[in-house]
């Protein structure tokens, strides 16, 4: 019970200290103006969105390394490989997010780092990653006990590592376009993995990763006081691609990866239908959305925004406690 105590006290000094932060940093994102361009009307009400304060990430980022910092100092938890490497993912990321946002806020553009430019860096992340993991003596075994697969990959299990911290920093960075919708969805998926770590008694610091979870999601609860409907500021790439990026890290130190499938399932419908519309206009000269990605779809159907928060909020939540009765119990 003393990981529970720990990361429920981690969660409830995140969510203070992210509401303090909002306070705090909302104005001088205004001041200095940091603020969301629409590049496109997907309805008549997006066009509202601008001017919004972006770069919003930072409200919940900060708040969840301080808190790291004050458990650490009151001996609630230690330093580990583990750890590291989730804290690495989670800032290296952010801050790529962030010069990601402060170009587009420069240019007044949606076209913010040059597609190379985020491959190499991603590229140094991973490799970083693999490094640190391999060092403190992890496995390459891709290990999916409920299909019977135990994959050693070897030295591609760095570009497995590559693979999913893309793919999912991408997922959560599409799929931030309602109000609410990619911080709730984090909120949950992070929650449903830090239940799933406290089972993994046998993954190295697998109670820091638990710890961190839930402090996250403290943060993430902050945040949307802000961010819920109307927002009055957005995470921007600052957020979204961290989050991706450390939901990914965690599937992988806690051997979880089919898990984070079934939790970021909404991620990766998002995902798809982006992917599914491009093929079906380049190469059949016909949308299958009405606009891509879904949550746009809904939209255009006429569905009201907070409607599809909700919906979507919905959906994460039912797979991401599906997927703890899989990852713990079956």
């Amino acid at each position: 019970m003393l990981i529970l105590a720990k990361s429920i006290l981690g969660l409830m000094v995140a969510f203070f200290l992210s509401v303090f932060a909002g306070l705090v940093l909302l104005p001088l994102l205004k001041k200095l103006n940091f603020r969301q361009s629409v590049s496109h009307m997907i309805t008549e009400r997006h066009l509202l969105k601008e001017g919004t304060p972006t770069i919003g990430g930072l409200i919940f980022i900060i708040p969840t390394i301080i808190t790291m910092v004050v458990l650490y100092l009151r001996g609630s938890v230690e330093i580990s490989s583990s750890l590291i490497i989730v804290m690495f993912v989670f800032l290296s990321y952010s801050v790529l997010g962030f010069a990601d946002d402060y170009k587009k806020i420069l240019t007044h553009k949606n076209a913010g780092l040059s597609i190379t430019t985020k491959l190499v860096v991603q590229i140094l992340i991973a490799v970083i990653f693999f490094f640190i993991y391999m060092k403190d003596g992890g496995s390459t075994h891709l290990i999916i006990s409920s299909l019977n697969i135990d994959w050693d990959l070897k030295w591609f299990y760095g570009i497995f590592i590559l693979f999913l911290l893309v793919g999912s920093s991408n997922a959560v960075n599409i799929t931030d376009g309602e109000d609410g919708l990619a911080g709730g969805l984090s909120a949950i998926a992070f929650l449903s993995f830090g239940i799933i770590a406290w089972g993994t008694t046998w993954a190295k610091g697998y109670q820091e990763i638990a710890i961190f979870c839930f402090v996250l999601v403290g943060a993430l609860l902050g945040f949307l006081v802000y961010n819920t409907h109307p927002a009055k500021v957005f995470m921007g790439d600052t957020g979204s691609l961290g989050l991706g990026a450390t939901l990914a890290a965690v599937a992988i130190l806690t051997k979880h990866e089919l898990s984070l499938a079934i939790i970021g399932g909404v991620f990766i419908a998002e995902t798809l239908s982006s992917f599914i519309q491009i093929v079906a206009i380049r190469k059949f000269h016909k949308k299958v959305f009405l606009m891509a990605p879904l949550h746009h779809h809904f939209e255009r159907l006429g569905w009201e925004e907070t409607d599809i928060v909700k919906l979507f909020w919905i959906v994460g939540f039912m797979l991401g406690m599906g997927a703890i009765y899989y990852g713990v119990w079956l």
